[in-house]
């Protein structure tokens, strides 16, 4: 398919989105209209994957003709138990989207049909490998609640314009492999709404631009990997680039991630289905990756990449256990309670692999605070783990106008210093925000993978010179801002100057002459 005609789907599939959000707008609040919508495309797209998957099989066995959605429940049924184990979900004909769909408009108990059904779907994978990643996926999707109307008559006829509009997506044929459509309608309606829902909606967001900047830098001259982690990894975004940019086929062990908060758990989780990643390449756990990290068993992770929430509160010190954790000891210190940021860079250097690379986005305070967060400074510096910190444009992200930063960081570098990469001025203005190009990405990448020093933009730092900084990192430090003004030659300007001082006594002096004479002739 041609770049041109993508962008032609790509426009209208947002078009049919925002329709959507028209259609309901003032009824439903947008930060909760959007789980509806992702709600809503979730049930269409397991429906269409689960029918696509089975008449495939049956016509590669022969039945040209052979159509899921038209078979009755009981012959379905006889192939659950397969089903269930390669797919991890088992959905009857009667329950399918399109039938529902088409019978939505005449059922005066949607809400309760689709109650039901979503009950249904999460059921059939219980008690199999599949549980956990089915578990409560439609929990945010309540078709009863208020907010979809004060009556079940309202609430019923917002849930069918719904389905006319999730229903009438153009999102391509499954042969076409245009499958990617629906993780577009996704990241579409996410950017939509972090955009207008500032710190509530960015908090679940990294834009992606940075997703590519961050993932690309732990990808360089890697073709597969084992499997990619995030510590915090809100609606999964990053975690997808990988597979993106690498196919997620050379993801050979799969996507990992955990996330505190049980509405972004859910929308991960459902992102990873939307973007094509079956249920056993994908393991996302719910909980404070902090105090209770669900994966060790897991670790050591080839690829960690994260952004992670700024300077929130941890237990820290409070928490007698933390001090004697083996992702936090080897500093001898821990983070502060105010401010967690670099308990989230212990624990992914914890967790990389030797061979590994970590990128992570941090808070600028990180970089030059004293305290605690010094000393894991020193550590980090003294044991040659940063690779890299790369100093990003501000206002790049929803919600927050600073200017961020990232670290890299390695196990087995080739040499004992740190890179440090001026990126602040490598951006374009797009309305209110500001936003990284192609080439913006392709220079930074460059400079980090030549790590050579370039004025104005990168500097390779022995690791001695940085512990002569007291351990600051910020790259203000080593890398020196170019000065643009007007360079004046203070000779010239001198010249100039007395110049203009003779000038102005003469003109005095003949002012003072046409005085005397009118003073004269008066």
């Amino acid at each position: 398919m041609t770049d041109n005609k993508k962008e032609q789907e790509r426009a209208e599939l947002h078009r049919a989105i925002w329709n959507i959000a028209n259609d309901l707008r003032g009824s439903v609040d947008g930060w909760d209209f959007k789980q509806y919508v992702l709600g809503m495309l979730f049930y269409r797209y397991i429906s269409e994957n689960l029918t696509n998957y089975i008449n495939v099989g049956e016509c590669e066995a022969g039945a040209k003709d052979f159509s899921y959605a038209k078979l009755t429940d009981e012959e379905a049924l006889q192939a659950k138990e397969d089903l269930v184990a390669t797919k991890g979900f088992f959905i009857l004909p009667s329950e399918l989207f399109e039938n529902v769909h088409k019978r939505a408009a005449g059922d005066e108990d949607l809400n309760e049909t689709l109650e039901k059904i979503f009950k249904n779907i999460e059921t059939s994978a219980q008690g199999t490998n599949s549980e956990e990643d089915f578990k409560g996926l439609f929990d945010d999707m309540d078709v009863n609640s208020n907010k979809l109307g004060g009556t079940v008559a309202k609430r019923n006829e917002r849930l069918v314009k719904l389905m006319n509009g999730v229903g009438e997506m153009k999102l391509g044929d499954y042969k076409d492999n245009t499958i990617d459509a629906f993780g577009d309608a996704y990241e579409f309606l996410m950017s939509m709404y972090a955009s207008n829902a500032g710190k509530s909606g960015g908090e679940f967001f990294t834009p992606q631009e940075v997703s590519e900047l961050l993932t690309q830098l732990t990808l360089i001259g890697k073709t597969e990997v084992n499997k990619v982690y995030d510590p915090a990894c809100g609606s999964g975004s990053l975690l997808l680039k990988a597979a993106k940019i690498l196919g997620k086929e050379n993801v050979r062990q799969g996507f990992f991630g955990q996330e505190i908060n049980i509405t972004t758990y859910n929308l991960c989780r459902i992102n990873m289905f939307l973007h094509d990643i079956d249920y056993d390449k994908f393991d996302i756990a719910h909980g404070d990756t902090l105090t209770d990290p669900l994966h060790w068993d897991d670790e050591p992770f080839e690829v960690i990449v994260s952004n992670p929430p700024y300077s929130i509160k941890w237990d820290g010190d409070n928490n007698p256990l933390l001090i004697n954790d083996p992702r936090f000891s080897p500093a001898g210190v821990l983070a502060p309670k105010s401010k967690a940021d670099l308990a989230f860079i212990m624990h992914s250097l914890a967790w990389l692999a030797t061979d590994g690379t970590a990128a992570i986005v941090c808070f600028p305070g990180v970089m030059y605070r004293g305290g605690a967060e010094q000393k894991i400074r020193k550590y980090l510096i003294d044991n040659n783990f940063i690779d890299c910190v790369i100093q990003l444009p501000d206002n790049l992200f929803y919600g927050t106008s600073i200017a961020t930063c990232i670290m890299v960081m390695k196990k087995s570098k080739r040499e004992n210093s740190t890179l440090f990469i001026d990126a602040s001025k490598e951006f374009v203005k797009v309305t209110n925000n500001n936003k990284l190009t192609a080439a913006n990405i392709e220079k930074i990448i460059a400079a980090y993978t030549e790590r050579n020093s370039e004025d104005y933009f990168a500097k390779l730092v022995p690791n001695a010179d940085v512990a002569a900084q007291d351990y600051n990192l910020s790259v203000s430090t080593y890398v020196e801002q170019e000065d643009k003004r007007e360079k004046v030659d203070i000779t010239v300007l001198n010249a100039e100057i007395a110049a203009i001082v003779a000038k102005e006594q003469f003109l005095r002096e003949e002012i003072d002459k046409i005085i005397a004479e009118i003073e004269v002739g008066a």
